[in-house]
């Protein structure tokens, strides 16, 4: 009775160091961002449909017996124990991490709970014949999930390497809560967009609207995102020695857009194959990845961004 008394206690008073919640928490954000490929992976190969039932495969076999459909399909929904048990594992360590804030346990807790719901989400996606509002909601609920995991690594890093005030006025802070709005914005049109097209789940799955319409509008959001990044952008080079890094973060997420803008273009002019589709994917949530983590960086960075002199105004 007093070794389990003991026991209980030692559990009741562990605390996680700063340094290993840090790599948890980066474990979990990354495996988040795979989950997203591979889940866009499914999509564009048509597999939605390549198992029938769920958890298992087909009625009476739970793993897959033939097809490469099948095979993708289950293989994603094996891969996707990754992120639930690291998500799950961030918000413990985050409740036992000391001097942690009590707003990014519950980020965590955010980010668990929304990758626990794509199961259940999946479930009824499955059951509707892949509809393409459910596809939508699948994938935009996991563009949520991959951000709050986003805030929850930089706040890890921050802990466990040190912080500072912030290096930019409010104004560019301010600046920076539009461009993540508008960045979300983006990737909701194009997911739209990718709805209305080709690679709406399968041949047989009804579309959502009319492609050039849905092309319009987001290529309309690119132009707003645009603007607003090169505001930012603008804004962190002519005061680049108060906060160089920044400014070099910035420049990165600038070279991951134009990336993106050219994969966009060689995917239409070449009737949208699924395989460069799956790279403008990929690029598009290593954008929203930027673009959160610049936008925090600016209420929140990190010692190492720091100059000489901190600005505070």
């Amino acid at each position: 009775m007093q070794a389990e008394t003991s026991r209980l206690a030692r559990v009741r008073t562990f605390e996680l160091s700063a340094e290993r919640f840090r790599l948890l928490a980066l474990a979990a954000a990354l495996s988040l961002y795979a989950i997203m490929v591979t889940g866009s992976l499914v999509r564009l190969t048509a597999s939605g449909l390549g198992c029938g039932a769920w958890p298992g495969c087909e009625a009476g076999a739970f793993f897959p017996e033939s097809g490469y459909h099948a095979y993708i399909e289950f293989g994603n929904r094996v891969f996707g124990i990754v992120p639930i048990t690291l998500s799950l594992l961030a918000w413990l360590g985050a409740r036992r991490t000391e001097h942690l804030p009590r707003w990014v346990v519950k980020v965590a807790l955010a980010a668990f709970v929304g990758t626990l719901a794509q199961a259940p989400l999946g479930r009824l996606t499955i059951t509707f014949d892949l509809h393409p509002l459910l596809v939508m909601a699948h994938f935009l609920l996991a563009l949520l999930v991959l951000g709050a995991a986003v805030v929850v690594a930089v706040e890890a890093w921050r802990l466990a390497r040190g912080g500072t005030e912030p290096l930019v006025p409010g104004e560019l802070r301010r600046a920076g809560v539009v461009l993540a709005a508008s960045c979300l914005i983006l990737v909701v049109t194009g997911t739209f967009a990718t709805a209305s097209g080709p690679h709406s789940g399968g041949e047989d799955i009804r579309r959502l609207g009319v492609l050039t319409d849905m092309l319009w509008v987001h290529v309309r959001t690119t132009a707003v995102f645009g603007c607003v990044f090169l505001f930012v952008l603008g804004y962190l080079a002519a005061r680049r020695d108060r906060s160089p890094r920044l400014f070099r973060l910035a420049l990165a997420l600038l070279g991951l857009i134009l990336l993106q803008m050219g994969v966009g273009e060689i995917q239409w002019r070449n009737e949208l194959p699924w395989g460069v589709v799956l790279l403008h994917v990929a690029l598009a949530a290593a954008v929203w990845v930027a673009t959160v983590g610049l936008a925090l960086l600016f209420f929140r960075p990190l010692a190492a961004f720091a100059p000489r002199r901190a600005y505070t105004g």
